[in-house]
């Protein structure tokens, strides 16, 4: 088995995990900047979390022959407060030329809320200004349907968005087909209590398709499962469906959209 971990907190694991993905068949790993878990107090603590995703978390990888890519962003759960916002959306810029930096994400909404929307849509003009992909998070608490349509139609708006350098993550059953009719990649997100678990991401693969689909763990601080990729391929594989099929879902989908930047590579 191969596969791409396409969207897991590495900085929250221990290396034992690390040893354990590349055990499993993993080729690549890439981070999404997230909520720490506490609100950060100021910016600098962000620039410091930057060097963290840039720097120390790619050697740490190395260590066990694994590429570690990375996606720079302000969570929606710290949007809240606009000026810091402001603040760390003016350092991003800086580190978008690093060789793991991938794009802008994990950008989105967590409540709806007007501020979050706000500090959305400059995250977007950011990445449309600097050539960026994108990696959107979907509400979990709040309405995960209303944040989703938010989502869509503030990209929609954006003359400059290409959809197919977008994935919407943490899609469900209610939000999948919204995301891939409208254009966009969709990310179906495995853990053992919430969001999906293999056997509903499953059922959705055998109704939507593989088309413009990954799966990932999004493993991080809480509970998670940094194996649940490979996992629900051993799942997928005792439902009857194919190797190709397995492969094209947590391998080559991710490898297809992932390589549209081409820092991404896979030697």
């Amino acid at each position: 088995m191969r596969y791409i971990e396409p969207h897991a907190h590495m900085v929250s694991r221990v290396t034992d995990d690390y040893a354990a993905m590349v055990t499993a068949g993993c080729r690549a790993v890439c981070e999404p900047a997230f909520w720490a878990g506490f609100d950060r107090s100021s910016a600098r603590g962000f620039y410091d979390y930057f060097c963290q995703l840039t720097e120390y978390e790619p050697r740490r990888a190395a260590q066990f022959g694994l590429p570690h890519y990375s996606w720079l962003c302000l969570n929606p759960k710290e949007a809240e407060n606009l000026a810091l916002a402001e603040e760390v959306l003016a350092l991003i810029p800086s580190f978008l030329d690093r060789p793991n930096v991938l794009g802008i994400g994990e950008i989105g909404l967590n409540k709806n809320s007007r501020n979050e929307v706000a500090i959305f849509e400059k995250h977007v003009e950011l990445a449309v200004q600097h050539g960026q992909m994108i990696l959107i998070h979907t509400p979990h608490l709040e309405d995960k349907w209303k944040g989703t349509r938010l989502t869509i139609d503030i990209l929609k708006r954006h003359p400059g968005v290409n959809p197919g350098r977008v994935i919407i993550d943490h899609v469900e059953e209610h939000t999948v087909e919204l995301v891939l009719e409208a254009g966009f990649w969709a990310g179906i997100t495995l853990y053992p209590q919430s969001k999906c678990t293999p056997a509903r991401a499953i059922d959705m693969v055998e109704i939507y398709g593989t088309q413009r689909v990954w799966l990932n763990s999004a493993c991080d601080w809480g509970n998670s499962d940094p194996l649940a990729v490979p996992k629900t391929a051993i799942e997928m594989k005792r439902r009857g469906h194919g190797e190709n099929t397995i492969d094209r879902l947590i391998y080559q989908n991710p490898l297809q959209f992932l390589s549209q930047n081409p820092k991404f590579r896979l030697d």
